[in-house]
C-alpha cells in the first residue's frame, strides 16, 4: 500500500530522473522561461558550442527591460532587449518580443497563454517563478548557472525542500485581498519563516480565491523564504485554462484533465510544518519598513523599536531612519508622493478592476503610474473602460512590463520619495536609489492615490458593487 503523499511529493516523484547519494535529485524540466537576464547563460552555451536541448520547451520573454512609456529607449536598455531576441532567434525559441500581442511579464504571460499547466515543472531565472504554482505546477526560480544547465540538458539538480502547509480557513473580509493574506502570513512567520520549504496553500479561503488571487499568493511565497508555493488544481483552475493558447485541446484536454484531477494532497499526508490562519483576522495590510515581513494592518502604528525583540531593535531604528518615519505614528498619517499599480504580483485584470472600482469618479492627489502585466491585460482593461478611469483620475496609463517594480526600464522612484506600490519587494533602493516603498494591494494603492496618504480602502469601497 502506498503511503499518503502530499501534492509536492507527487510532483517531485513525477520529475525525478535520479537521486545521488548526497541527496541531490536530477529533475526533468517541462517549461523553461527565459528573459533579458539570461544572456550570461546563453553566453556559456556559446562558449561550449552547445545548442538549447529542447527549444520547443523554452520560451523567451521581454519583460524587465520593456519600455512602458513613449519615447527613445536608452542604448543600454535596448541592448538587453536585442540580446535576448538574438539569442532566442539563434536557438529557435518562441520569443514574446516587444509588440507581440502576447508580450508581458513572464509570470503573467505564462498562465495567461496556457504555458503554465498543472503538474508541470517550470523554471525561470527569476525568484517569483513561484507564481506559477497557483495552477498546481512545481515552479521555482533558478540562478544563472542553473539556467545554462537547463538550456543545455532540460534538467536541473535540486535538493528536495521540506514541506509546509498554510491553511487559511473562513472568508476574507470586504476589501481584503490575496495580497493582504500574503503580507499577513509573512509578517506572522517572518521573511525566513518558510525558509527551505515548499508551501502548499489550502483551506476554504484559498479555495475561494480566483486564479488571479492564487497567483498573487504564490508569487509572494519567496518573500517568506519559501522555495516555492503551490495550490492543488480544481475546477476554478480547469475553467481558467480551457481554451488558452498553449493549453491542450480536444482529446488531449480530456486526457490532461483526468491527470490533473489526481493532483492533490492525500487526506493523511504529513507535512513537515503546518500553519493555520483565520481569514477573518486579516485586515488590509501595508508595509512600513524595508522587508515584506515589516507589515501591519492599516489600522496600526509604526512600531517602536524598544517594543521589538532585542535582535530586531537596531534593524528597526535603521529602517525608520531610511523610511523617514517616526516610531508610534499611525500608518494612515504616512503621506505618499506617488503610487504604482502593476508588476507580476498585481498587474492582472482583476487587480486593475478593483483599483478602478476605488478610483472611479475620484481624483488622485498624487501622481501615479499604472502598468498592466501584459499586452492582453492592457487590451482588456481598455475595452472594459478601466484605462479611462485611471487617466480620468489623473494617473498615467502605460504599456506592459515589470516597470516600476524594479526600475530596470527606467521607471524609477526618485531618492527620498515615498511610493504606495502593488509590487512584491520594498528592499532599500528596489524602486530606485533612496526610494521608499510601501507594499499593499492594488485597491490600497488606489486608496492612497485618492487620499494622498496610506489609507484603509474599506470605507472607499462601501456602496460600490
Amino acid at each position: 500500500m502506498t503511503a499518503p503523499q502530499t501534492l509536492f511529493d507527487k510532483l517531485w516523484a513525477a520529475h525525478e530522473i535520479m537521486r545521488r547519494d548526497d541527496g541531490m535529485s536530477l529533475l526533468w524540466v517541462d517549461r523553461h522561461l527565459v528573459h533579458e537576464g539570461s544572456h550570461h547563460a546563453f553566453a556559456k552555451l556559446a562558449q561550449r558550442g552547445l545548442k538549447v536541448a529542447e527549444p520547443d520547451l523554452t520560451f523567451a520573454v521581454v519583460d524587465h527591460y520593456a519600455p512602458t512609456r513613449p519615447g527613445a529607449v536608452a542604448p543600454d536598455i535596448r541592448r538587453m532587449i536585442d540580446t535576448l531576441g538574438q539569442n532566442a532567434r539563434a536557438q529557435g525559441l518562441r520569443l514574446f518580443d516587444l509588440h507581440d500581442p502576447g508580450q508581458g511579464i513572464v509570470h503573467v504571460l505564462g498562465p495567461e497563454q496556457g504555458l503554465t499547466l498543472p503538474g508541470l515543472l517550470i523554471n525561470c531565472g527569476d525568484s517569483h517563478t513561484s507564481t506559477h504554482g497557483a495552477l498546481g505546477a512545481l515552479a521555482f526560480g533558478v540562478g544563472a548557472t542553473e539556467v545554462a544547465h537547463i538550456l543545455a540538458t532540460q534538467t536541473i539538480w535540486q535538493r528536495r525542500p521540506k514541506t509546509m502547509r498554510i491553511s487559511v480557513n473562513g472568508a476574507l473580509g470586504a476589501g481584503v485581498t490575496a495580497k493582504d493574506l500574503a503580507l499577513h502570513w509573512i509578517a506572522e512567520l517572518g521573511a525566513d519563516g518558510a525558509r527551505g520549504h515548499a508551501i502548499e496553500y489550502a483551506g476554504s479561503a484559498v479555495e475561494a480565491l480566483s486564479i488571479e488571487g492564487r497567483l498573487t499568493l504564490c508569487n509572494l511565497s519567496i518573500e517568506g523564504g519559501a522555495r516555492l508555493g503551490l495550490i492543488a488544481p480544481d475546477q476554478i483552475t480547469f475553467d481558467y485554462l480551457k481554451g488558452r493558447n498553449f493549453a491542450p485541446k480536444g482529446a488531449a484536454w480530456e486526457a490532461a484533465l483526468a491527470d490533473w484531477q489526481k493532483l492533490y494532497s492525500d487526506a493523511e499526508a504529513i507535512f513537515d510544518q503546518e500553519v493555520a490562519i483565520e481569514a477573518a483576522e486579516i485586515a488590509p495590510t501595508v508595509t512600513w519598513g524595508t522587508s515584506p515581513e515589516e507589515a501591519l494592518p492599516i489600522t496600526g502604528r509604526v512600531p517602536r523599536p524598544a517594543d521589538l525583540p532585542g535582535g530586531k531593535q537596531g534593524q528597526a531604528r535603521a529602517t525608520l531612519d531610511y523610511m523617514g518615519l517616526e516610531a508610534g505614528m499611525p500608518l494612515e498619517d504616512i503621506a505618499v508622493d506617488q503610487v504604482f499599480i502593476g508588476s507580476c504580483t498585481n498587474g492582472r485584470i482583476e487587480d486593475l478592476r478593483l483599483a478602478a472600482k476605488v478610483l472611479a469618479g475620484r481624483q488622485a492627489k498624487v501622481p501615479g503610474l499604472v502598468s498592466p502585466g501584459s499586452a492582453v491585460v492592457k487590451k482588456q482593461a481598455e475595452a472594459e473602460g478601466l484605462a479611462q478611469i485611471f487617466t480620468d483620475a489623473g494617473l498615467e496609463w502605460a504599456d506592459a512590463g515589470c516597470s516600476m517594480c524594479v526600475g530596470m526600464n527606467g521607471d524609477l522612484v526618485e531618492a527620498g520619495k515615498r511610493c504606495a506600490s502593488s509590487t512584491n519587494r520594498n528592499f532599500r533602493g528596489r524602486q530606485g536609489r533612496g526610494a521608499r516603498t510601501h507594499l499593499m494591494s492594488p485597491a490600497m494603492v488606489a486608496a492612497a492615490a485618492v487620499t494622498g496618504h496610506l489609507a484603509d480602502v474599506r470605507p472607499l469601497l462601501e456602496g460600490r458593487s
